[in-house]
């Protein structure tokens, strides 16, 4: 299936009620390196599927804490369909991981062990005491949510590089990339929430930018780490660091990955202006037209 392609002039769906979809990907015969030829774009893709079940999860913890606390009616039923998304994408990600990674006979266990950490431990909701500790505790909500907003920037930026890249001119498998597609699309239509409800919350242009600064080298890291030990423990190839480094760049000139200078720079720079909002970055009308025609959710319908 061809990617809906994007054009200067669209129709504006309008607004979109964000809501989880059925879906379902049988990754059954799937080879390891999905992407042929490609073995560190397979893996830097693939990846996601060990990062993403642990940091959504907490999203939607941390989601779960604050809708008590949200006075705007619409925004409320954003943060329901967010909740849904993220859930959806946590517990299919997760089946990916055991059904395709682990029986392909790659070890996810220290990656996924210092994921858990952090966002099972380091970022969970902290116990305050004294005359203030209500005071304290909202404030570390609304930096666990400024956190959030600076993390979804970034999945947003991946999400509608999914939707234009050039895995199908490489021959990637159909159900890999309809995965990646389908999350990213939803990705692209929830992109606004996570940022309106930090605003809700505390509309605060330092508290924007230190979310950030903490955001990018954990991201980096989680990427550089992750991938390395991937291609590391896959029993069908072997990388050194510097030739890793190497076909990851040939891989992102190739449209196969996203170009670190633009991922970690441009997109960066773009989340540091003052008056930044998230429509800027990617097409809803693209994102609809895909989850539209995605064979994963079409077939989950009954």
């Amino acid at each position: 299936m061809l990617r809906p392609r994007r054009f200067e002039r669209e129709i504006d769906p309008g607004p979109v009620q964000i809501q989880a979809r059925k879906v379902y990907f049988d990754v059954t015969g799937v080879p390891l390196h999905w992407i042929p030829d490609h073995p560190v774009a397979s893996h830097m893709v693939s990846l996601l599927n060990i990062v993403l079940p642990a940091a959504e999860r907490w999203f939607v913890a941390t989601y779960n804490e604050a809708l008590p606390l949200v006075t705007d009616a619409r925004l409320a039923e954003d943060m329901r369909g967010f909740i849904g998304q993220e859930a959806t994408h946590a517990d299919t990600h997760d089946r990916v991981l055991h059904e395709f990674l682990i029986d392909h006979g790659v070890d996810p266990a220290p990656i996924l062990d210092q994921i858990e950490y952090v966002f099972g431990k380091v970022l969970t909701p902290r116990e305050f005491s004294g005359p203030d500790a209500e005071r304290r505790r909202l404030n570390h909500l609304c930096d666990r949510l400024w956190l959030i907003a600076a993390i979804e920037h970034y999945t947003a930026v991946l999400g509608d590089f999914s939707l234009n890249c050039t895995w199908d001119d490489h021959d990637a498998d159909p159900t890999m990339v309809d995965l990646f597609r389908w999350h990213g699309s939803e990705e692209v239509e929830h992109r606004s929430v996570a940022h309106d409800v930090a605003v809700h919350f505390h509309d605060s242009y330092p508290d924007r930018i230190r979310a950030m600064m903490i955001a990018v080298p954990m991201m980096l890291a989680f990427f550089q780490r992750g991938v390395r030990h991937l291609t590391h423990t896959d029993p069908r190839t072997e990388l050194g660091w510097w030739r890793l480094q190497r076909l990851r760049m040939r891989d992102s000139k190739a449209g196969l990955l996203p170009k670190y200078r633009t991922l970690f720079g441009s997109n960066t720079l773009m989340y540091f202006r003052p008056g930044f909002t998230p429509e800027s970055m990617g097409s809803t009308a693209q994102a609809v037209a895909y989850l539209a025609s995605s064979p994963a959710a079409r077939s989950a319908h009954p």
